[in-house]
């Protein structure tokens, strides 16, 4: 049974950084694409970043050069790290993988920027 478990988001002020984890369970980890996306309340679930089995990384163009999405396969964990965070950050952050053509989404974790 694949598990998708996300921590590290917060109340953080404009210009901070927080990590976000994401730790996997029941699955070979390392062999799949992991993503983040973020959803914020009124709008539409959105990719923030995604990272390939083979380490290739992918940003929207809104958190480029400020997020960092990195994975630890001996862990089972993704993270990404972000920094110099902006109010319109604010929103619940998920950890998704793709197995078998079908998704599998963790609870989410909120992060609020907010001074």
């Amino acid at each position: 049974q694949v598990q998708l478990v996300e921590s590290g988001g917060g109340l953080v002020q404009p210009g901070g950084s927080l990590r976000l984890s994401c730790a996997a369970s029941g699955v070979i980890f390392s062999i799949y694409d992991m993503g983040w996306y973020r959803q914020a309340p009124g709008k539409q679930r959105d990719v923030v970043a995604g990272i390939s089995s083979g380490g290739t990384t992918y940003y929207v163009d809104s958190v480029k050069g400020r997020f960092t999405i990195s994975r630890n396969n001996a862990k089972n964990t993704v993270y990404l790290q972000m920094n110099s965070l902006k109010p319109e950050d604010t929103a619940v952050y998920y950890c998704k993988t793709n197995i078998g053509r079908r998704d599998y989404w963790g609870q989410g974790t909120q992060v609020t920027v907010s001074s």
